[in-house]
């Protein structure tokens, strides 16, 4: 968990935060078996008061075990996102129904911010659905199972 104290930033205009922290691995281990992280995820960035808006801006760097989908071997890649929000204390109509206008805002109540929490959902937000170990993967024959980045297989 990362955890902000925001006061000073929501009530001074100017104000600004540096983020520099990272998240363990052995925090992250409850979103195996989806997702298995090979080093701690790093988030790094600003939270400023611009005239009485308060942007975040962050950088998200996490290295993941994968397989590929096509030939099943096992892999490590970088992924570096960036991400920008809004934060705010609370929203001016929370009992409202439709409160589609305020999705782009993150409600940070009693001036507190998990930007641990935060920067995953962005992370897994941002993962492709379809994950290869090289752009032009052959994958495996679905006769044989050869693996066809190694070479064909020789069925028909």
């Amino acid at each position: 968990m990362l955890l902000l104290e925001l006061k000073k930033v929501f009530e001074v205009t100017g104000q600004s935060l540096d983020i520099d922290g990272s998240l363990p691995v052995s925090e992250l281990e409850e979103m195996q078996p989806y997702v298995t992280f090979a080093a701690p995820v790093a988030v790094k960035g600003s939270v400023k008061n611009r005239a009485g808006v308060v942007a975040l801006d962050m950088t998200v760097t996490a290295r993941l075990d994968q397989t590929c989908d096509r030939c099943l071997k096992a892999f490590e890649r970088e992924y570096v996102r960036g991400f920008s929000h809004t934060l705010v204390t609370s929203l001016a109509n929370e009992s409202d129904e439709d409160d589609s206008e305020f999705e782009d805002y993150v409600v940070c109540p009693d001036n507190k911010l998990d930007i641990g929490e935060l920067a995953l959902t962005d992370l897994m937000l941002e993962m492709p659905t379809k994950v290869l170990c090289k752009e032009d993967c052959k994958g495996l024959c679905p006769v044989c199972g050869k693996d066809l980045n190694e070479g064909e297989c020789g069925c028909e």
